[in-house]
């Protein structure tokens, strides 16, 4: 089982048109977390394996599938935000490809500790993870109040206009 399998398991039995697991479930679209076994769920599959010896997350399996798709791309865009190993996992993906073609930062983390969650997009370019031709977007602030706002005024801008 890779992260995004069981993701997408957990997805199907939710059965909750509320969650975004239960769509992208329904609509085979992988949601990857090289962190998955970080939290509660990790607990979980701890102490099920007691009881039900043998479960193996395969997360290379999901690092295998998440660089093909990159590689595979014609065009790849990353909308990040946050940062960690979420924000290195996906602009590593993109270094399999020599380069996002789009990609904005959403966070409040500096460069000045010299993390990666803090690193300007010139740091990716400089490594290869955004193409140099790309225009790349960092912008500083927290990010349930800020993609919100991104989205109203850019994908959702003219929802309504089409239900008339």
């Amino acid at each position: 089982w890779t992260p995004s399998k069981i993701i997408h398991r957990l997805g199907l039995e939710i059965d909750n048109p509320e969650s975004i697991y239960y769509w992208s479930s329904k609509n085979n679209i992988p949601v990857f977390s090289p962190a998955l076994t970080d939290g509660s769920l990790g607990d979980m599959l701890f102490f099920h394996s007691f009881k039900h010896p043998g479960l193996v997350v395969d997360i290379l399996g999901d690092l295998r599938h998440l660089n093909r798709m990159s590689m595979r791309s014609l065009n790849t865009g990353m909308i990040i935000l946050g940062g960690g190993l979420i924000k290195h996992h996906i602009c590593n993906a993109n270094l399999m490809r020599n380069g996002a073609d789009f990609s904005l930062f959403v966070n409040t983390s500096s460069e000045f500790d010299g993390s990666d969650s803090g690193a300007r997009p010139d740091e990716a370019i400089s490594w290869g993870k955004i193409r140099k031709d790309a225009n790349p977007v960092k912008i500083y602030g927290e990010t349930s109040l800020i993609f919100p706002l991104l989205v109203a005024e850019t994908f959702a801008r003219d929802h309504h206009k089409l239900d008339k």
